[in-house]
């Protein structure tokens, strides 16, 4: 291919994306599925012009910004990062929207592309129309915002700088270390200005995504410190899921007898039931993995950023010579807690593990305490699901009953509020895709576009969207997104009046649920969890509704099993609403997350709690042995 296509900018772009391709394992992806888009003045003649009335990139209209950016990185991670989506929005508001889901896609390592439109790169009719001054920069636009959440982020101030800045922003989307959301901000005059390109520019282009291996003789020590361990403990994170390494996981546990506990982003790497399959751990784990990882001598920390929720907030790992080996394929997890860096691929990384521990297993007797530990664990959860103690209902009854009748191959989505901590307990994951929690950023209003995107990446799956009333009123609206996308949704909205989460937390702290109640305002303040309110008179059900969904009500669990089967027969979205108990929650098992509580107070129940944070905090460990 030779000589010149003449395309404005914006033309130019999409013809560009539109030819990208990732191979990974042989297999080649496309890497831009299709594109979200709202357009307004900042985008319409450029980006909206390019796209109108062409077949090269399939088009979707979201209502919110950030809720698009969202949908794009629930399809990211349903397609383990390999394929992706587009968002474009105009200057101003709708840029400044995408900003919060620009933050969860890089803090979750997940590729996004963003086309912000932008000021005038001329400046002659400066101030436009939603325009921010500043008079001492004269190229600072509201996208500048997005510099500190993305990975890449570029200005294309003349039409011939597309061609290194493209080339570029499709390096980040497709390096497993780097990834996250890139923005290339786009002026309004320059989208609809026009340049002879090069053909070669929109050529098939294929980004091989690696699986770097580990260096020979750091794997050769990180052998030694397992064979010389005791008590192992495997902490699988999300990059075992985005390099679908989960076979090659469940092959060294077998292998081994090491067990495996999860991270958030890693729950599913072990199916429910298997050996050695402990759950969640940290601060929302179980008793299972916490009680081993407590004693363990050795972590083996997989595709995790160990943060204070995996840690809890460092307290977790209590033997005094524990070594860590980290397994990642970011260098900067990989030395985190002093271990012994294993910079590679999830998938290549466990497959050399467990060729140098061929032949080496843990005692016995090990095996038998992570076998009794996850027995029991099992029976807990089986209480947690059956409580019948009376209505409204416990949240854990709720995620039982979909847990239950929901199959294998469907996906459970959540992201904020109380809902997380539990589903990271009780869960029973048959599918490895089929846990779907953003807790990286544990981003309120994700849970309904997220499961829009995980529905658009796998729409042969019934996804479950688990969203609390906060969330819910936070970013409902891409309930008619599903509606006319013809992508169904089956969303179970739990209603316990309020911010359950952070209600339990104030609490936790001495502050008696301080703002976190649906209730009116009495004079001067807002009731707290000390005073009787009556509940403010909304009705989300009928909220939905509205949108165009299908609405079921279900107050004890026979109705809310009955509206779990007949959502699966709905031709639409599907909202069920579940008022529940605030009050009854699932417990924490051995675990803390640190939270600063006041140093003095006139409060006896802030000084309480204070009394019981040092006595936590106590237990803080740096983590500094050498491995």
């Amino acid at each position: 291919m030779s000589g010149t296509i003449r395309l404005t900018m914006a033309q130019a772009l999409i013809r560009f994306l539109a030819a990208q391709r990732t191979e990974r394992d042989g297999v080649h992806h496309r890497l831009i599925e299709g594109c979200f888009g709202i357009f307004g003045h900042g985008n319409v003649a450029g980006v909206g012009e390019a796209l109108a009335g062409q077949d090269l990139i399939p088009y979707h209209l979201a209502r919110n910004e950030q809720a698009m950016v969202h949908a794009a990185s629930g399809f990211a991670r349903m397609r383990s990062r390999l394929s992706t989506l587009v968002c474009t929005s105009s200057i101003g508001p709708g840029a400044t929207n995408m900003v919060t889901g620009a933050a969860a896609a890089t803090i979750n390592r997940l590729p996004v592309l963003l086309l912000p439109g932008d000021v005038f790169a001329s400046r002659q009719p400066d101030p436009v129309l939603q325009q921010l001054e500043v008079p001492w920069r004269g190229e600072v636009s509201v996208n500048d915002c997005l510099q500190p959440v993305s990975r890449y982020w570029d200005r294309i101030e003349r039409p011939e700088q597309l061609i290194p800045a493209a080339l570029a922003a499709m390096r980040v989307l497709t390096d497993p270390a780097e990834c996250g959301a890139v923005t290339l901000a786009l002026p309004q005059d320059v989208q609809v200005e026009a340049f002879d390109y090069p053909a070669e520019f929109f050529a098939e282009r294929i980004w091989r995504v690696p699986r770097p291996v580990p260096e020979p003789e750091l794997l050769e020590r990180a052998g030694a410190l397992v064979r010389a361990s005791r008590r192992p403990l495997i902490v699988a994170g999300g990059g075992v899921i985005y390099s679908e390494a989960w076979e090659a996981l469940r092959r060294l546990v077998e292998a081994t007898g090491i067990p495996a506990a999860e991270t958030q982003a890693g729950k599913g790497s072990m199916a429910h039931g298997s050996y050695g399959a402990v759950g969640g751990i940290g601060a929302t784990g179980t008793l299972a993995a916490n009680r081993l990882a407590s004693r363990a001598d050795m972590v083996i920390a997989v595709g995790t950023r160990l943060t204070d929720f995996t840690t809890a907030s460092r307290t977790l790992f209590q033997d005094p010579g524990v070594h860590f080996v980290n397994l990642n394929v970011v260098g900067a997890d990989a030395h985190k807690l002093c271990g012994l860096a294993l910079i590679a691929d999830a998938r290549a990384g466990l497959e050399a593990l467990t060729e140098r521990l061929k032949g080496w297993s843990v005692a016995a007797g090990y095996r038998q305490e992570v076998l009794r530990l996850q027995r029991e664990w099992d029976g807990e959860v089986d209480r947690l699901y059956h409580l019948a103690e009376g209505i409204p209902m416990a949240q854990s009854e709720v995620l039982g009953a979909v847990n239950e009748l929901s199959r294998p191959g469907d996906v459970v989505v959540c992201a904020a509020g109380s809902m997380p901590g539990d589903l990271h307990k009780l869960w029973r994951v048959r599918d490895p895709r089929g846990y779907h929690v953003e807790y990286g950023y544990s981003c309120m209003g994700y849970e309904i576009a997220g499961g829009l995107g995980v529905k658009m990446a796998d729409p042969s799956r019934e996804v479950y969207v688990l969203v609390g009333d906060g969330s819910y009123l936070m970013m409902a609206q891409e309930i008619a997104t599903s509606i006319q996308e013809g992508l169904k949704l089956t969303v179970v909205l739990v209603d316990n009046g309020g911010f359950a989460s952070i209600g339990s937390l104030s609490r936790s702290l001495g502050t008696a649920g301080f703002g976190t109640r649906y209730a009116a305002r009495r004079g001067r303040h807002l009731p707290d969890d000390r005073e009787e309110a009556p509940p403010l008179p909304g009705d989300l059900a009928l909220s939905a509704e509205g949108l165009g969904a299908v609405v079921f009500r279900a107050r004890d669990p026979e109705q809310l099993r009955d509206a779990l089967t007949g959502a699966r027969s709905a031709d639409r979205t599907v909202v069920i609403h579940v008022p529940v108990d605030r009050y009854r929650q699932v417990p924490s098992y051995e675990s803390w997350w640190d939270v600063p509580v006041a140093e003095v107070s006139e409060s006896a129940e802030v000084r309480r709690a204070r009394a019981e944070h040092d006595q936590e905090a106590s237990r803080r460990r740096w983590h500094l042995t050498p491995p």
